[in-house]
């Protein structure tokens, strides 16, 4: 395949996003600052990132033409085959432009090191550009990651490259019936996660956190094992399970394997299906809706070192 155009996926900075919410920086370092926050934190982020950015540009300005597009604008944008990816920031941006990504090769950068983690980040700034080239010549490695797909009885359908969330819209309790193995439960809960094996280091994490340090108060110094999960499996976990006349709570969590699971809402309202901690990329889940989770046809080409 000939590429001939990169298109480099970036976000808004903190800085950048308060400057919008506050019409000036000037503004924005009052806000923050009288409020006791440290604004000089938010300008040492925004200008490493635009340091970062800069470099990413004009490396890649020698070897390929580019452009340069804002995360908002991915769900909408239409990549061509002849198309390489670059995103630059966070792991969660990676996640974000997966889904329209068309498994067109995806080179992600780490643009502060010493700020992100980079799980999903194998390049740097100094190393990108050598993935670029690999790319262009086909010799590249790559991992092909499966997404997570919610479809539900009406033919809509949501993809997720880290999780799915399903649940109320609000902090109010979901009530839905749930179907696994062959076992039906009604909840009432805080919802249900659904992660992939990549996004099991992100929101899925926090629940095993959470779940030990309870369990820490009463066993003392059990050690955290976060699940391995193998490539084309799911595992969900419920949010607070309530138990009570109507409702149950054995089946809290599992592994979708060459399995599904379904949920059909009970909420005559305010029910959501998310993706990748994106509220504005959701399906309505009220009363009536039946969704299936299980895994999607398509899948990510995440470019590797």
């Amino acid at each position: 395949m000939s590429f001939e155009y990169a298109i480099i996926v970036k976000n808004k900075t903190r800085l950048e996003s308060l400057i919008e919410r506050f019409n000036t920086k000037a503004q924005a370092k009052f806000y923050i600052e009288r409020l006791g926050g440290n604004f000089e934190e938010y300008e040492i982020e925004d200008e490493i990132f635009r340091h970062s950015l800069n470099s990413l540009q004009t490396q890649l300005s020698k070897v390929i033409k580019n452009k340069t597009i804002d995360r908002q604008f991915v769900s909408s944008y239409i990549f061509s085959a002849k198309n390489i990816i670059i995103v630059i920031g966070q792991d969660g941006l990676v996640a974000n432009t997966a889904k329209y990504s068309v498994n067109l090769p995806i080179i992600a950068v780490n643009p502060d090191t010493d700020r992100y983690d980079g799980i999903l980040l194998p390049f740097n700034i100094s190393n990108f550009i050598q993935g670029v080239e690999n790319v262009l010549t086909n010799k590249y490695n790559s991992k092909i990651m499966n997404f997570a797909e919610a479809k539900l009885n009406d033919g809509q359908r949501l993809l997720a490259f880290n999780d799915l969330f399903i649940g109320a819209s609000s902090h109010v309790s979901a009530r839905y019936k749930l179907t696994f193995n062959n076992k039906t439960e009604q909840h009432s809960s805080s919802g249900i996660i659904v992660s992939t094996p990549a996004g099991a280091t992100g929101w899925l994490s926090s629940i095993f956190n959470m779940a030990y340090g309870v369990a820490n108060l009463f066993e003392k110094n059990l050690t955290i094992k976060h699940p391995k999960l193998k490539d084309k499996d799911l595992l969900f976990a419920v949010r607070e399970p309530f138990k009570s006349i109507r409702t149950q709570t054995e089946i809290s969590a599992g592994v979708i394997r060459n399995n599904t699971l379904k949920i059909e809402s009970f909420m005559p309202n305010n029910g959501i299906i998310f993706s990748d901690g994106v509220e504005k990329d959701f399906l309505n889940f009220n009363s009536g809706s039946i969704a299936t989770i299980g895994i999607a046809k398509e899948t990510a080409n995440i470019v590797q070192k």
